[in-house]
């Protein structure tokens, strides 16, 4: 057996080397920005989303579920963790990263809790309008995470200072319009290089040559100057080891680790259907935690699969975990070589990829064909999508589960309208209903009011061949409908009930119910 694992194995890492390598390479140059963004969302250094891009990436290639995947720190869990990070700060300077890496751990915890409770095959029942609202959600908050950042401040925060304002607004605007005009136009001349960094080179080149006095990498924090070392955030200089923590960074870790695994799993569908490919989710699930512990650990951001990163290692022809690998390898490597470029690139550039991450993070398309979808799967989209807006903090995974809500409540409104109740008269003494559809808690009202229970002929048959009893409330309405048929004088004969269904109703069937 150990022979024939081995090749697989090798395969996993080594059947693809130098695309793989080429490839790695390239998301690298694509994950930095993002993970100084990422951070400066979050409210923490650049060095807490670049050492989590590094740790992330290194530990999922080898513990993940889905090869070439690409994960590190994303706008959908940075958003969720602002809230932590300022209580942190308030309670006293640095322990709101204190904080945020105890979140970074029970969030791993929970994933790999998510991953053997099987949560992945639950997310199969998360509808279209759920993941649309999610979407859109998420591409207003990163893009409202951009304004303060173009002088338009409107919470007033403490950071205020290190803003763009008075003569520098204009600045920063022209040189995000230009990022922009760049990241869209370079694509239809080129795809070998990086429309975002081409970007990031070009408005860092303007702004040294220039001489613009604006805000830069710098202004977020310090970026790392040597490999992330191992530390727990409990004890002298961290966080107490309490329920109160616990009680305090659960909320977001919980946010977090749902978060990420929804979209996580979004990124491995799409990833499996361009690779004509089906991989185990739970796996990844676990993969994620494990992760996310590590990140935790080195002082890195918790985070999950990055769609755009993916999508592109994959398009540029990385299938392996050798190309995962390499990316984070490739990130730290540049990091710590190119710090003092780094640390000159204006926030300007960073804002321009990040509204460009918020468009193409947005469900186009879905609002494009608004009119023509299902008023149902709109009202689900809205719901996920105001749930999120109006929490504060923003909160996507309580705006998931209001929307699944919704979606559950709506199909069970028209499941229940399937049933039907067809009444025919054999004779004056006899009659008989037909029932057809499914019967279970939402159904019953409908079933019930199929049947004309102020008459009472002798003899009645309800045939249930083309029906399906599914849950206690199911079997109630039957028994109410035969119990009142009987109290009125009449014989009541129950035919065609499948195994299931006439199990069922042995075992329950004659229970009154209190409301029935």
């Amino acid at each position: 057996m150990a022979q024939r694992s081995s090749p697989s194995a090798l395969n996993q890492w080594f059947s693809n080397p130098s695309k793989d390598l080429l490839s790695g390479l390239v998301v690298a140059f694509a994950m930095i920005p993002e993970a100084i963004a990422f951070s400066g969302i979050a409210g923490v250094d650049p060095k807490v989303g670049l050492f989590g891009a590094f740790c992330l990436s290194l530990t999922i290639a080898v513990v993940g579920g889905r090869m070439a995947m690409i994960t590190s720190a994303t706008g959908s869990t940075a958003l969720l963790m602002t809230g932590l990070v300022a209580t942190g700060e308030a309670r006293g300077p640095g322990l709101g990263v204190q904080y945020l890496m105890v979140a970074g751990l029970v969030t791993g915890v929970l994933q790999i809790l998510w991953g053997y409770m099987r949560l992945a095959y639950q997310m199969r029942f998360v509808p279209q309008g759920v993941l649309s609202g999610f979407v859109n959600a998420l591409a207003l908050l990163i893009f409202q995470a951009q304004l303060p950042q173009l002088g338009w401040d409107i919470h007033h925060s403490e950071a205020s200072s290190l803003l763009p304002h008075g003569g520098q607004v204009p600045i920063v605007w022209g040189l995000v319009l230009l990022g922009l005009a760049i990241i869209y136009g370079l694509p239809r001349l080129t795809r070998v290089v990086p429309s975002q960094l081409v970007a990031i080179v070009v408005l860092t080149a303007i702004s040294v040559g220039f001489s613009f006095d604006i805000p830069t990498v710098s202004s977020l924090g310090t970026l790392p100057d040597g490999l992330p070392s191992f530390s727990i955030p409990f004890g002298s200089g961290g966080v107490p080891f309490n329920f109160d923590t616990l009680g305090l960074v659960l909320p977001t870790a919980l946010a977090i680790s749902l978060v990420g695994l929804m979209e996580t799993f979004l990124t491995q569908d799409i990833l499996d259907d361009r690779t004509d490919t089906t991989t185990n989710k739970n796996t990844e699930a676990r993969g994620q935690g494990i992760a996310n512990i590590v990140s935790s650990l080195f002082g890195g951001m918790a985070g999950c699969a990055l769609v755009g990163q993916s999508v592109m290692n994959v398009d540029n022809g990385g299938r392996t975990r050798l190309s995962t690998f390499f990316s984070g390898v490739s990130l730290l490597a540049m990091i710590l070589l190119a710090g003092p470029w780094l640390k000159q690139i204006p926030m300007a550039a960073l804002v321009a990829v990040m509204i460009s991450i918020a468009i193409s993070t947005a469900d186009i398309n879905g609002l494009r064909n608004l009119r023509q979808i299902p008023k149902s799967d709109t009202s689900v989209m809205l719901m996920t999508f105001a749930v999120t807006m109006l929490t504060t903090p923003h909160n996507l995974a309580l705006g998931v589960l209001a929307g699944v809500a919704l979606a559950g409540i709506l199909f069970s409104r028209k499941v229940a309208k399937v049933i039907q109740v067809e009444a025919i008269q054999i004779s004056e003494n006899e009659r008989r209903y037909r029932v057809s559809g499914q019967l279970f808690f939402v159904s019953k009202v409908y079933f019930i009011q199929g049947f004309d229970l102020h008459d009472h002929p002798a003899r009645i048959t309800i045939d249930l061949s083309a029906a399906h009893i599914w849950d206690q409330s199911g079997v109630a309405a039957l028994d109410q409908i035969i119990r009142k048929y009987r109290n009125g004088g009449s014989e009541v004969e129950v035919v065609g009930l499948n195994d299931e269904s006439l199990d069922l109703f042995e075992r329950i069937g004659g229970q009154e119910s209190a409301h029935a």
